[in-house]
């Protein structure tokens, strides 16, 4: 993908580039915290947020879709454990003290 080529190219020891699995960051919040039983399967070349919101009924508003997601997570339990260990192992990078 172009962000992997991107974080190919860094190479300072001070920065950290992680990924996560996800496509857009909305696929990191657990689906049933957000009251559906799965994320829908966008077709490839189609704007996934736009495809989301279409597939669940939901209006075409992205951000006001993004408002609603946000609206349903009140703690770390509502996000998947894959996202929480890249954060986990960024927070671990910038707060290791230097050899």
């Amino acid at each position: 993908s172009k962000e992997s080529r991107i974080a190919a190219r860094v190479s300072d020891p001070h920065v950290l580039v992680v990924g996560h699995p996800y496509i857009d960051v909305w696929e990191a919040v657990k689906p049933s915290s957000v009251g559906i039983g799965a994320w829908p399967v966008v077709p490839r070349g189609q704007d996934w947020k736009t495809g989301v919101c279409r597939a669940l009924g939901w209006p075409e508003t992205t951000g006001a879709a993004w408002q609603h997601i946000l609206s349903k997570v009140h703690s770390y339990k509502d996000l998947e454990p894959q996202l929480l260990g890249r954060v986990e192992e960024l927070i671990d990078f910038v707060t290791a003290v230097p050899d």
